[in-house]
C-alpha cells in the first residue's frame, strides 16, 4: 500500500510510490489505519533525518508512533520548511546553525529557530508561505515556482522538479520569482550551509 507520507516542495503530502533520501518528522499526523489525518504538525520542530542510523529500524506510519514523511532530497525538505536532525544528522545541524548564526548575527537554540521557521513556512490554515525575490539573487539549494512547476536552483541553473527526480537545467529565469523556501532558510543557504541533493540534479550516477 502506498501510503501518504512524500512531501514536496510546495509543502503538500501526497502519496507517492517513489522512495526518497531524506525522511522527516513533525509528530503523529497518521491513525490506526496508518492514514493521514488533518493535521500537518503536532510540534514546531519540523526535521530532516537519515534514512539509516545506527541499528534503528521503523514500519513507517506505525499507530501510535510519530509519521515518517519523505522527501525527494534535502533541498525538497529545506523548501517544505524542515530543517537538520541534531540527532541522526549532527554534523548537518551544526553547518546549519553556524550558517544560522552567521545569517542573524545571534547563535539561536533549536526551540528558537524552529520558532521562525515556523511563521516563515505555514499559515494557520495549512498554506505555504511563499516570498518573492529576484531570481539572480537565489542561492544554491532554494527552490522557485516558474511556469506553475517548483525549480531547484544550482549553480547549473534551474531544475524542474518530479517526485522521481530533477530535469535537466534550464537558464535561470531574469526578474522576480515565487520562492518556496522560507526566508530564514534563504538566508542560511546564502551563508554556507549546503543541503545534499538527489543524484539527477547533480549528475552524479551513485
Amino acid at each position: 500500500m502506498t501510503l501518504q507520507n512524500r512531501v514536496l516542495p510546495t509543502g503538500e503530502i501526497r502519496a507517492i510510490p517513489a522512495r526518497g533520501t531524506f525522511t522527516g518528522n513533525r509528530g503523529v499526523l497518521h491513525d490506526d489505519q496508518r492514514r493521514l489525518g488533518t493535521a500537518r504538525w503536532r510540534h514546531k520542530a519540523w526535521i530532516t533525518c537519515a534514512l539509516q542510523f545506527k541499528d534503528f529500524h521503523r514500519v513507517p506510519m506505525t499507530p501510535g508512533r510519530w509519521t515518517e514523511l519523505f522527501f525527494l532530497d534535502e533541498a525538497v525538505a529545506l523548501a517544505a520548511g524542515h530543517r537538520p536532525c541534531a540527532y541522526c544528522r549532527r554534523p548537518a545541524f551544526i553547518a546549519w546553525r553556524a550558517a544560522w548564526t552567521k545569517a542573524t548575527g545571534t547563535r539561536a537554540f533549536a526551540p528558537d529557530m524552529d520558532a521562525c521557521l515556523h511563521k516563515a513556512r505555514v499559515r494557520r490554515d495549512r498554506s505555504q508561505v511563499r516570498h518573492a525575490a529576484v531570481a539572480d539573487s537565489l542561492p544554491e539549494g532554494a527552490f522557485l515556482l516558474w511556469q506553475d512547476r517548483p525549480h531547484l536552483v544550482t549553480a547549473r541553473g534551474i531544475h524542474p522538479y518530479s517526485p522521481e527526480g530533477y530535469g535537466a537545467p534550464l537558464t535561470r529565469p531574469e526578474g522576480t520569482v515565487t520562492v518556496l523556501t522560507p526566508e530564514p532558510t534563504i538566508a542560511v543557504l546564502r551563508h554556507g550551509f549546503r543541503p545534499e541533493l538527489h543524484q539527477s540534479a547533480t549528475g552524479r550516477t551513485s
